[in-house]
């Protein structure tokens, strides 16, 4: 069966983030760089000629009704036919609240997988349309390239970068994305910059700082993984990430995590890894 097969959703990392202002619907504006990691949930799908779409994984936290998934194959189903139905299993491995776009990218694999499963036909810029209903950044992970973000994550430009290996820690706690970029010491008049900037050192993630403050478990990973390499933020938190030169650094550092403390060493990718499922597929 199909199922057997899994279909990935890997994490993202934010290299860096500025907020350049703020829309008058409240929305705001950013500059960010989104790279991916070969680190994946692995969805599972099984396609049903009965109109049921249901999720059989339990997942804490997230109710089968407000999953991402289960509303991307709706939306998905709308542009096919009423009798397509699927069963979703999910391996999960990326974190909730963590920066590193668990959620966006279980549904960016959602509407690729079943665009195909289904037959429904829909390019991947029309994808990428649907994508931006249920989240900012699932069109990253839809187009599967890295990418020069702006607007409030939608406007991508594909870019090439060296591809490092990253340890990536996941402090115990969960941060929203809401009261992050509610708070009031947050940085939201940053000047515009280039990729040229971004590769010369001009770029920081504004959110660390708020993170910081609030969250004890994300700043004592910031220090520590510090002593290794440049210790930056992904998104809104509450992941930590460092850039290595190959595998064996980064193995050796994850090997002196302290006790009882996660992470995981995956290697940086300009190509997602549902992008080369997807050509298996076809």
């Amino acid at each position: 069966m199909e199922r057997s097969l899994p279909w990935p959703a890997p994490a993202k990392l934010n290299l860096f983030l500025h907020i350049t202002g703020q829309r008058s619907d409240g929305y705001h504006l950013l500059q960010t760089l989104f790279q991916f990691v070969d680190y994946c949930d692995q969805l599972y799908f099984e396609v049903r000629d009965d109109g049921v779409i249901q999720r059989l994984t339990d997942l804490q936290g997230i109710a089968e009704e407000d999953d991402l998934m289960v509303k991307a194959a709706h939306l998905l189903r709308e542009h096919g036919s009423p009798n397509l139905g699927v069963d979703i299993r999910i391996d999960k491995r990326l974190p909730l609240g963590g920066g590193l776009g668990g959620g966006s990218s279980d549904a960016a694999t959602t509407l690729v997988a079943l665009n195909q499963l289904w037959g429904v036909g829909l390019t991947i810029s029309e994808l990428a349309k649907l994508g931006v209903s249920l989240g900012a950044d699932v069109p990253v992970f839809v187009y599967g390239q890295a990418a020069w973000a702006e607007g409030i994550g939608e406007k991508l430009e594909a870019v090439e970068l060296p591809e490092p290996w990253f340890v990536v820690l996941i402090p115990p706690v969960s941060v929203p994305t809401a009261a992050i970029f509610q708070s009031p010491e947050l940085t939201r008049d940053c000047t515009p910059i280039t990729i040229r900037d971004f590769l010369n050192g001009a770029a920081t993630n504004v959110c660390e700082s708020p993170v910081r403050k609030r969250y004890p478990e994300v700043a004592e990973a910031l220090d520590w993984l510090g002593q290794f390499g440049d210790a930056r933020l992904t998104g809104t938190g509450s992941c930590i990430f460092a850039e290595f030169a190959d595998k064996a650094q980064a193995d050796k550092v994850l090997e002196q995590l302290p006790s009882g403390w996660h992470g995981f060493t995956g290697h940086g990718r300009n190509r997602s890894p549902l992008q080369e499922r997807l050509q298996e597929a076809l």
